[in-house]
């Protein structure tokens, strides 16, 4: 039968399919990691209050990008080039979506909208990430590789996007109300699109390394597809709505590892 569980478990199970998978999500997040880093180092005097937060998040992607490379070194793997046509956030970047790298490699400060641009970005691709994190921890996090390393980084992705919620509600009572609800659903309309074709591409990769028939590949290739008719339909309203967190204060206290583990390579 052709779940989403056995789709990923076919993948994980083939050292090729497992190399890409973990190559493009380290990739993605390495490259988070170093856009917050750089934003945390050019947050305007108005906002340093922002600073540690974002450096926070910043680090925390660094140590999933750790994660995922450590998951490759565990089955003797080495990460690969990762092919364009999947690079969601050199893609995301390509198409106007968040800070443009020029501005961050340049030692200018930020602006007050500069910032809320960012924070609006984050919480579109905090959910995304949310999402799948959960999606994994259902079906894999029990897994003796897997089920730690999925669970400490989907508590993360919570806590990333608990702190854009929040962020952005200060800001929004600050009177940038308009300016972010206006950022959130043009980074949600450019974001759906991202996925659907970043999707298409790793798919396509993964139906070739593992040999998958075309009557295996239309079907997937469908429901990704139907994915994104639904949220342009209207379900990308749960990117851009705002609401207070449980989780107060999300990146404000010392970073925590599952365990207590001093390394998150560790962790796998």
């Amino acid at each position: 039968m052709l779940s989403a569980k056995s789709v990923f478990q076919e993948i994980l199970d083939n050292d090729e399919s497992f190399r890409l998978f973990c190559s493009v999500a380290a990739s993605g997040e390495a490259q988070g990691g170093w856009e917050n880093g750089r934003i945390a180092a050019l947050v305007p005097e108005s906002r340093r209050d922002l600073a540690p937060k974002i450096a926070r998040h910043g680090t925390d992607e660094d140590k999933h990008g750790r994660i995922f490379n450590a998951l490759l070194r565990k089955r003797g793997l080495e990460p690969m080039e990762v092919p364009r046509e999947t690079d969601y956030t050199m893609l995301l970047e390509a198409r106007g979506i968040g800070l443009a790298h020029d501005k961050l490699r340049r030692d200018e400060p930020l602006t007050d909208h500069d910032i809320v641009i960012y924070l609006a970005h984050s919480r579109v691709t905090e959910q995304r990430a949310a999402a799948q994190m959960t999606m994994l921890c259902r079906y894999f996090g029990d897994h003796p590789d897997l089920g730690r390393a999925v669970r400490m980084i989907a508590d993360d992705e919570d806590n990333h996007l608990a702190y854009c919620h929040e962020e952005l509600l200060r800001l929004a009572a600050a009177g940038y109300g308009r300016t972010i609800q206006r950022t959130l659903r043009e980074s949600a309309l450019v974001e759906m699109g991202v996925y659907r074709d970043v999707s298409l591409a790793v798919m396509a990769r993964m139906g070739r390394v593992l040999g998958w028939s075309r009557a295996k590949s239309a079907p997937l290739a469908a429901g990704i597809r139907a994915l994104y008719a639904y949220e342009r339909l209207g379900g990308w309203r749960r990117m851009v709505s705002l609401r207070m967190p449980e989780r107060r204060n999300a990146l404000g206290g010392p970073e925590q590892s599952a365990s207590g583990a001093p390394e998150a390579p560790e962790l796998v």
